[in-house]
């Protein structure tokens, strides 16, 4: 169990972050509090990096979710000897592969504002991602989806994030673009990111990952193949330069 806290929402640009070891998993995997490694979820790759301890220290392979989805359990590289339970740690991100995420993640909210179609499923990697999209026949304007995309980074569009209440998330279902992925629930109210203000809004969807402050942040993107993955799917395939 957390204290409720997970530092990776609340501030995404945290590199290290002080914790203590609640328990272990039969797995072999730890669990620290607060958590700062984002744990794998929506697409999103879980955090790599390592904790430090005594002068010792575990490299992390990656975060996945508990059992309770409320903690994340922090994968070791290989087999080792783990912190006890109670030892205080240092919690330190692989940062350069977190910020990659977080740029890539931001991408894709941008590319579904371009491409307002609804979304069968997603994936995020440090280099790029993708979205897959619910379209019978693939774009046939390439350079022009590029260009839109590129724009919007250029814009330098603010990215925020908020609450809503589950049940006005019921309301207004047209909030939720991703068909295969559901919003986490369970708390009483949904994680929403925003991007752009007030008449710049461009964008708003429940979503539990990480992103950038600003769109400019992103860099340039290249749109990368479209490739049909059934009648009425096709997958879009973006890059960071």
């Amino acid at each position: 169990m957390t204290n409720g806290r997970f530092l990776y929402h609340e501030d995404a640009y945290l590199r290290e972050a002080p914790g203590r070891v609640t328990a272990h998993t039969p797995e072999g995997g730890v669990i620290v509090d607060p958590p700062l490694f984002y744990p794998k979820g929506g697409g999103q790759p879980g955090d790599s990096g390592w904790i430090e301890w005594d002068g010792k220290s575990m490299p992390v392979a990656t975060a996945v979710k508990a059992e309770d989805r409320l903690a994340s359990v922090l994968v070791p590289s290989e087999p080792m000897g783990l912190p006890p339970v109670g030892a205080h740690v240092l919690q330190v991100l692989d940062w350069d592969r977190r910020h990659r995420h977080m740029r890539v993640h931001t991408a894709l909210h941008l590319l579904s504002v371009i491409i307002a179609l609804p979304v069968t499923g997603g994936q995020i990697a440090a280099q790029g991602g993708r979205l897959d999209f619910l379209m019978p026949e693939p774009p046939t304007d390439r350079e022009g989806i590029e260009d839109a995309l590129n724009a919007l980074v250029d814009r330098d569009l603010e990215v925020s994030e908020g609450w809503i209440a589950e049940e006005e998330l019921d309301a207004r279902p047209e909030l939720v673009k991703t068909m295969s992925v559901k919003p986490p629930r369970g708390m009483g109210k949904v994680r929403l990111v925003r991007i752009g203000t007030g008449t710049e809004q461009v964008d708003l969807q429940p979503c539990g990952g990480t992103h950038v402050a600003r769109t400019g942040e992103i860099g340039t993107l290249t749109l990368g193949k479209i490739e049909n993955k059934g009648k009425q799917n096709r997958r879009v395939n973006i890059s960071l330069s």
